[in-house]
């Protein structure tokens, strides 16, 4: 058994992005009995707003502890912090700071206590491996560095931060936390390409997994679409997830507007985010009859939802698509979905994909090719070698256990 400490400001409960891959990662690791201990904040994401039941507290430190029967032990400390309504660059390096300065103040006590054997930080934010060099080096510990998103490129490609002395001056503090980080990880070949460049040293490959036993396949899946008030004809394009601005959304109803000549072609867009509300009234002005806009969904009822979908859209803005490997692209492959891509042919999405024959690419910010890969899902019998492919390539390489084994292995070494 090992003692760990995890910090970083997406954990369970949120259902998806981050705090869902770091929350299930925490959870495991406790459950094969290590001694975890978690700073993280409350629940807001994709939201941009605390949740219930936890909004009471939002502006004070909370614990919760869970103990396994494998001796295994969750400590999680909840620490208050910033969340803007409508997320710019400038609200989001104050988001980023005053939840480190929360979980400094947590962390101070742990410094006369008796040391972690790991911590492990997480990006975003970058700034947060602060806090696992300060520990280490005061400690001893060994500081571990997952990178889900490079935040700084996506915020300097995306126009979010234009200023020259602050992108120097945030690319100098991550320089310094990856030459005081004795491992950095990160979710894709491509990512782990360009963090090599900066960091000059090996990046280990730690993958976004997909839990194969809740998400697959299901029969006669015409069936269910009435459950949510549909047709068992109608044919739908399903976008779910974040709705930000670098998804490029803004497509989806632009695809819409020009395929509405197909009548049993109907576009959903579920989940939330700060762009939901733009996008709504931009549907509305364009008269779309075709769109629906629905929440995220329940997790128990979300296996059934994404199989009603006859394709999955998975959308990025061209500067975007080779920085983040998109993580709702794994549950879509455990499915057996028909994905249809946007992705640079560079990138390592695009070699990935177009290697294992498991979805339908075209090129990103191209509305003629997005149209065009829509009426292929929709013009094709029923494209089963793709989901096929899909599915296996979950089963083989994205299940939870077979990547959480791997990385349990280097925690305990």
């Amino acid at each position: 058994m090992k003692k760990l400490l995890f910090i970083g400001y997406n954990f369970s409960p949120e259902l998806t992005g981050i705090g869902k891959y770091s929350g299930e990662m925490m959870h495991w690791l406790a459950e094969k009995g290590h001694d975890c201990t978690v700073l993280t904040s409350y629940p807001y994401y994709p939201y941009w707003k605390i949740q219930e039941p936890y909004r009471k507290n939002r502006f004070w430190f909370k614990k919760e502890v869970i103990n396994y029967k494998s001796e295994g032990k969750l400590t999680v400390v909840r620490c208050p912090m910033y969340v803007p309504n409508n997320p710019s660059g400038l609200k989001r390096i104050i988001l980023d700071t005053t939840f480190s300065v929360s979980a400094f103040l947590v962390i101070i006590p742990l410094l006369f206590c008796k040391s972690f054997n790991k911590i492990i930080t997480v990006a975003p934010s970058f700034q947060f491996g602060l806090l696992g060099v300060l520990y280490k080096k005061i400690k001893g510990a060994k500081h571990i560095h997952h990178v889900q998103d490079m935040q700084i490129e996506a915020a300097q490609d995306l126009g979010m931060i234009k200023s020259p002395k602050l992108l120097k001056a945030l690319y100098g503090i991550e320089k310094y936390i990856y030459n005081n980080t004795d491992t950095i990880s990160s979710i894709s070949d491509g990512m782990i390409d360009k963090i090599e460049q900066k960091a000059n040293k090996p990046i280990s490959f730690f993958p976004n997994w997909t839990e194969t036993n809740t998400f697959y396949p299901i029969k006669n899946r015409k069936d269910y679409k009435k459950n949510w008030g549909f047709k068992s004809s109608d044919f739908i394009v399903l976008y779910s997830g974040a709705i930000g601005e670098k998804q490029g959304l803004d497509a989806i109803l632009t695809s819409a507007k020009n395929l509405v000549a197909h009548q049993d072609l109907q576009f959903i867009i579920c989940g939330t985010g700060p762009y939901k509300e733009v996008l709504k009234e931009k549907a509305k002005s364009m008269n779309l009859n075709n769109v629906h806009f629905m929440p995220l969904q329940p997790k128990d009822k979300f296996n059934i939802f994404l199989n009603i979908a006859d394709i999955h859209l998975v959308i990025q803005k061209e500067k975007a698509s080779d920085l983040v490997m998109p993580s709702k692209l794994t549950t879509i492959l455990s499915v057996g979905g028909l994905a249809l891509i946007t992705a640079n042919p560079k990138s390592t999405l695009h070699r990935v994909v177009s290697k294992h024959n498991m979805g339908i690419l075209v090129a990103p910010e191209n509305q003629e090719a997005l149209d065009t890969g829509i009426l292929i899902g929709l013009g094709e019998l029923d494209n089963q070698d793709i989901k096929n492919a899909a599915r296996a390539y979950a089963e083989q390489y994205l299940a939870i256990d077979t990547i959480m084994d791997n990385f349990n292995q280097k925690i305990t070494a």
